[in-house]
């Protein structure tokens, strides 16, 4: 009730100062207008403590001291907190989850976030969460890795709420993408400055993925790859899982079509990627970023068994460009075709089959980042 008592307050005293300086109609309207900018800060701290008395008084005081509405409003702006409303996800159940949460929760309440925590046991109840709380929220702060983040993209895209990202994941490749580091007290204030960027998404058959979206071997690795074995390499899961597949997969036939060509190509694995790293920080192409607004590609061609090693060598730094049996595009729309359906693992999950149409959504979603973090 003082809530919409002081709102109401605010709306009267801002009208009545413009009809006092004004008598037209059009600069009445204009304090309405105004008036409806001091919504978002229904959500002030001070409104939810038993200050509401001192605040009322301060906004008098910036009300007696301004001249007109004109320079009231920024005055008023400037003077008063706005706590952001804040959903909090993160998989208490897992072991980083366990661990990092009492200490997450702390860090964000001392940035003055508003959080709603609610249990999570599974990804698969994010998007229900999302869809529950999003009238009361004003972003989302997920703490994961790439398969968190993977489950809950096309709610995030739906709902448009900016994305704040703590990483507690085996890979990060996301946050590693964004410059966001491993560290719970920087990735929260990295949040709480508020630094917003829109990204591009990649999008293959109705889903949005974030890094990387792949088939062949990938899909072989990602069946492969258990919780166990991640827990105690970390990301050199990846390549000793990759190490072992290799010499038991066979190569498939593909047609890849990109700018109005098509390819005909026999390959191991292709990877279609939209961020810059995947699999534990290797990038996707040497120039890739995830603002570049196009899709790359690479399709592994491999026909000796020695031609693996030099893999080793470049794919780690996202030069495999260089190696003659890699073939390697770029577009903002790809459509890859195979003889019988191949399975699709898009940033570490399978969640698709050929065919495929892959394309790039530009500047689609909002997550913050660093600051210094001028371009990806």
């Amino acid at each position: 009730m003082a809530l919409k008592g002081l709102n109401l307050l605010l709306y009267i005293g801002l009208t009545e100062k413009v009809r006092a300086k004004h008598s037209d109609r059009k600069s009445t309207v204009s304090a309405i207008v105004y008036a409806r900018m001091l919504r978002p800060y229904r959500t002030c701290t001070c409104f939810a403590k038993p200050a509401t008395k001192t605040l009322t008084s301060s906004i008098f005081h910036i009300y007696s001291a301004t001249p007109n509405y004109i320079t009231f409003i920024p005055a008023l702006l400037r003077n008063l907190p706005m706590t952001k409303r804040a959903l909090l996800l993160i998989n208490r159940h897992s072991r980083k989850g366990k661990e990092n949460f009492a200490q997450t929760v702390e860090l964000l309440n001392h940035w003055d976030f508003e959080i709603i925590s609610v249990p999570l046991k599974k990804v698969e109840d994010i998007p229900f969460l999302m869809e529950k709380y999003r009238s009361n929220i004003d972003l989302v702060i997920v703490g994961g890795g790439d398969g968190t983040l993977n489950a809950m993209v096309d709610v995030l895209v739906e709902t448009q709420l900016p994305l704040g990202i703590i990483p507690l994941g085996t890979a990060n490749d996301l946050a590693r993408t964004l410059g966001i580091p491993n560290s719970i007290a920087e990735a929260c204030r990295i949040i709480a400055e508020g630094n917003l960027k829109y990204i591009d998404l990649g999008w293959v058959n109705n889903k949005y993925f974030f890094n990387v979206a792949s088939l062949g071997l990938s899909v072989k690795i990602t069946q492969k790859l258990n919780k166990g074995l991640k827990r105690r390499l970390g990301i050199l899961a990846y390549a000793w899982t990759a190490l072992q597949l290799l010499s038991k997969t066979r190569p498939f036939t593909a047609m890849i079509g990109i700018d109005g060509q098509n390819i005909k190509v026999k390959t191991l694995q292709i990877a279609i990627g939209n961020g810059r790293y995947y699999g534990g920080g290797m990038p996707i192409a040497h120039d890739a970023q995830i603002d570049d607004q196009r899709l790359d590609l690479y399709s592994l061609e491999i026909e000796h068994w020695w031609q693996i090693f030099p893999l080793l060598w470049t794919l780690p730094r996202g030069q495999q460009g260089l190696l003659s049996w890699v073939r390697t595009l770029n577009g903002k729309e790809i459509q890859i075709q195979t003889r019988k359906p191949h399975s699709i693992n898009t940033d570490g999950e399978i969640t698709s089959t050929t065919p495929a149409m892959f394309r790039v959504i530009p500047a689609v979603l909002g997550v913050y980042i660093p600051r210094q973090e001028t371009q990806f």
